[in-house]
């Protein structure tokens, strides 16, 4: 009897370990940080014409082949390509494969044009801060709507031509902007320190690719393909896989900031910068309250004072994969200012943020409503 009882014991053991195999292999899996690449224009839509036979819809998608083969190398890393051929797809789609996948960034591959020799590197994310040169480059890149079937149906009546349309774009991907630019500037780094290229910057333009996408995504503009010297460059199989390797790069390092540094903060240009700019006559803002950011990262970490350098009221808000953390809470504007000076001691990116009923508005509104 007990003869007959140990093989029944061995294969329930083993099927027990494999059990937990099995789920440990599910586990790590559903863990993964999902990257969508998205190769520019594609099929009829060749992207922008050049005299010198070089095809955007082409070098973007080797580019992007590249860029995911490294990628993958990484066993935390899982690809999801919007394209692998030379296949045309509505914009509406490329964002829609991003939000299905539930990805932790879109990431949309272009090469840039003019009719001068222009040359330099270039990163998008969304926005509404369109100068006429960067409303110009907005024009051109949705206009591959018009080539859509059914497109008055998809967009809802948006017109590429239009700079309201075209700002409209901007508002519905604010919670994402701050990780975007923080993925946008190790690109445009990684471009002018490692490859020695010309950085053109960070720019912030409304782009419907980019639009309703539910995570972190930038559009990189590789380089200029009218331009002679660079256009050679972004064509050779030696310039696509160096550009690919920046960008592995930068997302790998992204990936690593968000992974292992909840203390790095994520800090952005532009309307947040206002609070240092501001009359410090305000006083108390009545409905509004002031919270200082100080950090941002796929963590969940107790709101507690601790774990944040010992400041003092501790908040946490989740925003798609992301945590954001906050110290102070006031709505004596004065107050926070000087919080926001402590608290840039230990970190340094740090930035003043409004709310009003429960909801963020931005310090343009926050400061206007002390007039009002």
């Amino acid at each position: 009897m007990q003869t007959n009882q140990k093989p029944l014991i061995v294969f329930l053991l083993l099927l027990f370990i494999s059990s937990l195999t099995s789920y440990t292999v599910l586990h790590a899996q559903a863990d993964k940080f999902v990257v969508v690449l998205d190769a520019g224009h594609g099929g009829k839509d060749p992207g922008r014409p050049t005299k010198n036979g070089y095809k955007e819809k082409d070098i973007a998608l080797k580019v992007v082949l590249e860029l995911g083969k490294q990628l993958e190398k990484d066993p935390d890393v899982k690809v999801i390509y919007t394209r692998k051929t030379d296949v045309f797809l509505e914009l509406h789609e490329r964002s829609a494969i991003a939000n299905k996948a539930d990805a932790d960034l879109f990431v949309s591959v272009h090469c840039n044009a003019h009719h001068t020799q222009a040359y330099g590197t270039e990163t998008y994310v969304l926005g509404a801060k369109n100068d006429e040169r960067n409303m110009s480059v907005a024009k051109a890149e949705n206009e591959v709507i018009f080539l859509e079937d059914n497109h008055e149906e998809h967009y809802e009546g948006f017109d590429p031509s239009s700079p309201e349309s075209v700002i409209a774009l901007g508002i519905e991907q604010e919670f994402y902007v701050e990780q975007s630019i923080v993925l946008a500037r190790k690109v445009e780094d990684n471009f002018a320190g490692k490859l020695k290229r010309k950085s053109r910057g960070i720019k912030q333009l409304s782009l419907w690719v980019l639009h309703n996408t539910y995570m972190p995504s930038v559009l990189i503009e590789t380089g200029f393909i009218t331009n002679k010297t660079e256009g050679a460059f972004l064509n050779s199989k030696n310039g696509q896989t160096k550009i690919a390797t920046a960008i592995k790069d930068a997302i790998i390092d992204y990936k690593k900031e968000l992974d292992l540094n909840v203390g790095t903060s994520f800090s952005i240009a532009g309307e947040e910068a206002i609070d240092e700019k501001e009359d410090d006559t305000a006083h108390i803002i009545k409905d509004v309250t002031f919270k200082i950011q100080i950090a941002a990262s796929s963590r969940e970490l107790e709101a507690k004072s601790y774990n944040f350098k010992g400041l003092s009221d501790i908040s946490r808000e989740k925003s798609g994969n992301i945590y954001k953390y906050y110290c102070g809470k006031t709505s004596d504007y004065n107050k926070i200012q000087k919080q926001l000076v402590e608290a840039r001691k230990d970190y340094s990116g740090a930035f003043i943020v409004a709310f009003k009923g429960g909801k963020r508005i931005s310090m343009t509104e926050a400061l206007k409503s002390a007039k009002d």
